[in-house]
Formats: C-alpha cells, sequence, structure tokens
C-alpha cells in the first residue's frame, strides 16, 4: 500500500478587516488624529486532518489596509504547497525564502509593506506550528532548543553586534531557573501598563475617569499621547498626574510629531510632571537624532520601535547608545524570526523591551514574545512592561486576559491569532455585513462597534 501524501498548505485566504474606531476617537494620537483600526489578515489552510489552521495579521489604520492585503496576496505561490511537517519544523525556511524573493525584495528591501506583509504570512506559520505542538507560542519558544531558535534567526547585517555564538551563549544562559519563572509567570502574569485613557482626543473628564480606574485596576504606569499643542499637554499631565499620584510612572508619547530640536524643547517643558519615558520623539528612522534628544532628556528616558522597519535598524539605535527602552512590534518587521534577532540584541546590549500593543491583536500577539523573553532568555521584568490597550479584544478566540495590571500567560495552543469568524463576516471591508449597511446609509447612521 502507498505511503499517504504528506499535508501541505493548500490556501492563502486574505481578509481586508476594518474598524470604524476614528467615530469614538479611540487610538487618536498628534500624529494619526482619527484612526480606523485594522487588520490585513491571513489565514493559511492545509490538507492536515488535524484541521489546523495558521492565522496571521499585520495593522494598519484605515485606508491602504487593501494595499497590505495585496501584499501578501503577492506572496502566495511561496506558501501553498509546502510541507506542513517541514514548514512547522523549520519556519526560518518559510522566512528566508519570502525574504530572498529578489524581485519582491526591491520594493523594501526589508521594511515597509512588503516586509509587513512577510510577517503576516511568517507569523501564520508560527501559529501553526504552536498549534500543531499543543503550545501557546511563548512556550513552544521557551521549551525550544537554543541552537534550534539560533537558527531560526537571520544574522545576515548583524555579525558586527552580534554573533550565533554570541546568541547561543544568551539563549543557553536563559534555560538557568526557566522552570521556575515559567511557574511564576502561570501563578502571577507578565507586568503591563496601559494607553486606554491618554488618546489625545478625549476630554479630561474622561482622560481623569480612565487614569482613575487604572490605577485601580492594578496598573503601576500610563501613557499620555502628546504633541499637538503645547498648553493642552501640559494641562493634561498636570490633571494625569494629580489623578494618579507620585508613584504611578506616566510615560509620554509623541508618535514621530517632533524635529530634534523641538523634542528636546516640548519634554523638557513637560519634564515637570516626571515624565517616565518620551516615545517616538522624531522620525523613527532618525537613528542620530533619538541619540541626540536622549542626551539632552535626561533622567526622561528614551523610548521607540513601533515603527522600527527591521533589525538592522534595531541594530544601529542600540550600538549609537539612542535609545533606553525598545518597543518590538509583532506585526511591523518580518514576523517571529525577525523579532527573535531583536530581543536577542537587546539582551545582548542590556536595553529593556516594552513592546508596543494596542491596534487589532497587537497585545494577543505580542505578549508570547515578552513571556518567551522573561522564562528563556533575560529572566526578568524588571523595568519591563507590555502595552495594553483595551479595544477589540472580543473579536478574538482567545482574547488577551488582564488580571491586577498583568497579562495572564495563555495556555491555548497558539500564537492567540485568529479571530472570530462572525468579526471577519462583518468588518471585512468593504463587503462585510457592517461595512456594507453603513456605506449604503452614511457614517453617521452607522452601528458603532468599537468594542
Amino acid at each position: 500500500m502507498a505511503s499517504p501524501s504528506p499535508a501541505r498548505v493548500t490556501a492563502v485566504d486574505t481578509h481586508d478587516i476594518r474598524f470604524p474606531t476614528s467615530r469614538e476617537l479611540d487610538g487618536s494620537d498628534a500624529m494619526n488624529p482619527d484612526p480606523d483600526y485594522s487588520a490585513a489578515y491571513v489565514v493559511l489552510r492545509t490538507d492536515a486532518p488535524d484541521g489546523h489552521e495558521g492565522h496571521g495579521f499585520t495593522f494598519t489604520i484605515g485606508r491602504g489596509n487593501e494595499v497590505q492585503v495585496a501584499a501578501i496576496e503577492a506572496l502566495r505561490e511561496h506558501v501553498v504547497g509546502r510541507s506542513v511537517e517541514e514548514l512547522c519544523a523549520d519556519p526560518g525556511t518559510l522566512s528566508r525564502d519570502l525574504i530572498g524573493d529578489s524581485q519582491l525584495r526591491w520594493l523594501g528591501p526589508e521594511k515597509g509593506v512588503m516586509h509587513m506583509a512577510i510577517g503576516a504570512v511568517v507569523n501564520a506559520a508560527w501559529d501553526l506550528a504552536a498549534k500543531r505542538a499543543h503550545k501557546p507560542l511563548w512556550r513552544l519558544l521557551a521549551d525550544a532548543d537554543p541552537e534550534w531558535l539560533v537558527r531560526q534567526v537571520d544574522f545576515r547585517y548583524l555579525t558586527d553586534a552580534l554573533t550565533p555564538d554570541e546568541a547561543l551563549d544568551l539563549l543557553r544562559r536563559g534555560k538557568e531557573g526557566a522552570e521556575e519563572r515559567r511557574a511564576r509567570l502561570l501563578e502571577r502574569g507578565y507586568p503591563a501598563y496601559t494607553t486606554s485613557a491618554g488618546w489625545l482626543g478625549y476630554d479630561d473628564e474622561k482622560l481623569t475617569r480612565l487614569a482613575a480606574e487604572a490605577v485601580a485596576d492594578g496598573f503601576r504606569q500610563i501613557k499620555l499621547k502628546v504633541g499637538a499643542d503645547l498648553a493642552d499637554d501640559v494641562r493634561r499631565c498636570r490633571v494625569a498626574r494629580s489623578v494618579v499620584g507620585p508613584d504611578i510612572r506616566i510615560a509620554i508619547d509623541a508618535n514621530q510629531r517632533w524635529d530634534v530640536g523641538e523634542a528636546v524643547r516640548w519634554t523638557r517643558a513637560l519634564a515637570e510632571f516626571d515624565p517616565y519615558w518620551i516615545e517616538e520623539p522624531t522620525s523613527p528612522d532618525d537613528i542620530l537624532g533619538h541619540a541626540a534628544v536622549r542626551k539632552a532628556v535626561a533622567p526622561v528616558k528614551v523610548a521607540t520601535g513601533e515603527h522600527v522597519q527591521n533589525r538592522v535598524v534595531f541594530k544601529q539605535l542600540l550600538q549609537t547608545g539612542a535609545l533606553d527602552v525598545l518597543q518590538l512590534d509583532a506585526a511591523r518587521v518580518g514576523g517571529v524570526n525577525e523579532n527573535l534577532a531583536i530581543l536577542l540584541l537587546a539582551a545582548k546590549f542590556g536595553v529593556p523591551v516594552c513592546p508596543h500593543a494596542g491596534g487589532v491583536g497587537l497585545c494577543e500577539l505580542v505578549q508570547h514574545l515578552s513571556m518567551f523573553d522573561y522564562v528563556a532568555l533575560t529572566g526578568t521584568t524588571e523595568d519591563r512592561v507590555i502595552e495594553y490597550v483595551d479595544h477589540l479584544h472580543d473579536h478574538f478566540l482567545d482574547p488577551v486576559v488582564i488580571r491586577e495590571g498583568h497579562y495572564t500567560a495563555p495556555t491555548v495552543p497558539g500564537f492567540s491569532a485568529a479571530m472570530r469568524p462572525e468579526s471577519i463576516a462583518r468588518y471585512t471591508y468593504p463587503g462585510g455585513t457592517f461595512w456594507a449597511a453603513d456605506l449604503q446609509s452614511g457614517p453617521e447612521s452607522g452601528e458603532d462597534q468599537t468594542a
């Protein structure tokens, strides 16, 4: 009898999913005043008898999400037909093939819409691998052999700062005490901070109420958006500090609004409110600018990373001493493989990682990366927190759970990326049931569904 054919990836499904968050000013900041939180969403389907699918996405804020979906669709030929077993045994092979497509690489290289598309597909492959291993992704990574993890990382352009041998040493040392940390993580969770109180479009009453609720819920840090109007920022920071008291950290986030000199002047003007960090004070590509701001505004820390395009830029930010806090994003770079490189770089340079989250599903994804870092790499949560925003979690099958200001460690196998089918059907643009009705009748009469 002939042996059965190996299971293959049979389809790459894409969805343009958008939520009307701009109508309540959720997510509003100085650079992005009216975001509609969106996801270019991908599902890898297979003919494996276990029925598992790989889910992934990248985050956008509305118009242009169709461009991101098209970029994902351009990768289909690299994925369909792959052996499921081989893909899950070594996701790095897919990552290298996607990044190595020379004609698509020309659109980057390794940055922008094409690179984000690669991240969505690679993350979907890791979701599939974790499901087949019957582990949440953080556990799959934490349990993995250090030599295997090193093989998942592309060290091209990195070896002047981090060699494979150095990475292997970091991961081997990270195994020491990992079992105890895993038990502690499952018991206590991972520290979080919240941005939910600080959107720029919120009035003082809403800021006051949400800041007080954050402290009551156990958060030890909140974040405020700044950068549109200095007098308004002074007032809002004064309100927030009066509500939370002197012992709660307040971070501020300019979302790339300023030139270097303006960033220095503005941050110094807010220094009386004891900001813990200034986030994205200038262009995310301006490495020397960040270094200059950091030198000028100390002891206020400089944080950046959610729009950093790849591991090479992160390498240079670390090499030049341009940041105090590294804010990786689960869906901006080339997926889990590249984020492993970034975590290893941060560990080598001793810089804490406090990931960017919020958006659509970013909290669900990035918790896994920080939890792996704690359990099996750096072994600490000191000065490390994951951003939390209370938006859109109900649309996911395995949403984040926050308890006493901490992320509860996921236990469901996978990358926590799968959205509810009814949410996909409702919010796919433009033909989903919400958008079809909304576009026919006009936004004023559209039903608001931002929770």
